[in-house]
């Protein structure tokens, strides 16, 4: 029976647990990779997933870079999102089935943060435009369409803020947005200081690997609030990657909260199975149901630690030779 995913995921009448069982199945069952790797953990996974529902494998994230990692054809899919990378390096490739599940995801999950429709998104992503699989593109390009005013925006590169566009902004009566990697923002204040209006939000997406420096968020977000004029409550973060379609934000402070249908957990490194207990640092774990055409259950390379509340906060990667991305940010000096 075809179920209809959609009004699963985003069910507020299922329990994630009950949503994350039927995904689990139906993976095991459609996702050849997914289906190989329960298999060489436990070949009594993928014949029997029905035991299995309540301990769902991770999938190692790196799969998306070596394997389809879909539930369909690749030829099928509507978007093929593929992470940032230098020149010569493997990029994880994600194939979208549905392009519908992850603009429900991304705009469900906005709005839970955000006041979408009052507000005006400005995107400066220097480093990202020569990808044209770039799902951080994609994703503030489908926040930008839903603003009907016409002020929003990509920026133009290597230009400072004009201070007409941000008076007409205020002139609207809207609040700003400003989206952008790490350190494209700390480049766009290098070009000149501009003070925001004071209710304006800026949301880094993390590091840029063009950029070889390091930085502790806790230092970015001073920053970042100095240069634009705002309160440091008003600097956020948003986490998100090529191989999801849901996002999670820490809304002023260091913790990340997360949507209903994505789920984080912090796993121990040597035994990924076994979840570790809040302020205990591990790998971080997603569920992700709205990656229900891929794979909704994968393990990271990111460092991270939850609290009691279900947040966690980012502290980069294991391996020193692999960051890139968001993973240049380190939360302790």
């Amino acid at each position: 029976m075809r179920r209809n995913w959609p009004d699963i995921i985003f069910s507020d009448e299922l329990s994630f647990e009950e949503k994350a069982r039927g995904v689990f199945e139906y993976q095991v069952e459609q996702n050849p990779v997914y289906r190989r790797y329960c298999g060489a953990l436990n070949p009594e996974i993928p014949e029997h997933a029905e035991e299995y529902v309540d301990t769902p494998p991770l999938l190692p994230i790196k799969a998306f870079k070596d394997a389809g990692v879909t539930t369909r054809s690749p030829a099928e899919a509507d978007l093929v999102f593929k992470s940032s990378g230098t020149s010569g390096m493997k990029r994880s490739v994600h194939y979208v089935a549905d392009s519908g599940i992850y603009e429900q995801s991304l705009l469900k999950g906005f709005r839970r943060f955000y006041q979408l429709d009052r507000s005006v998104i400005w995107g400066y992503t220097p480093g990202y435009a020569e990808n044209p699989h770039s799902s951080l593109i994609y994703m503030i390009r489908t926040l930008i369409n839903r603003d009907s005013s016409g002020l929003s925006r990509f920026l133009p590169l290597e230009e400072p803020l004009e201070e007409d566009a941000i008076r007409e902004v205020v002139e609207r009566g809207k609040q700003l947005i400003l989206f952008g990697a790490a350190f494209g923002l700390l480049d766009l204040l290098e070009l000149e200081e501009t003070s925001l209006p004071s209710n304006s939000i800026v949301i880094e997406t993390g590091g840029m690997k063009t950029h070889r420096r390091e930085i502790s968020r806790d230092r970015l977000h001073r920053r970042l609030a100095n240069g634009f004029g705002l309160d440091a409550s008003r600097v956020h973060s948003e986490y998100g990657m090529a191989e999801l379609l849901s996002q999670a934000y820490a809304t002023g402070g260091k913790w990340f909260k997360t949507v209903p249908w994505l789920r984080v957990t912090v796993r121990n490194p040597d035994n990924p199975a076994e979840v570790l207990p809040p302020y205990k640092e591990g790998r971080i774990g997603l569920i992700d149901l709205a990656n229900v055409y891929s794979c909704s259950f994968l393990l990271t390379g990111d460092r991270g630690v939850m609290d009691r509340k279900g947040r966690f906060r980012v502290g980069g990667r294991w391996d020193p030779k692999d960051l890139r991305g968001c993973n240049f940010l380190i939360d302790e000096d």
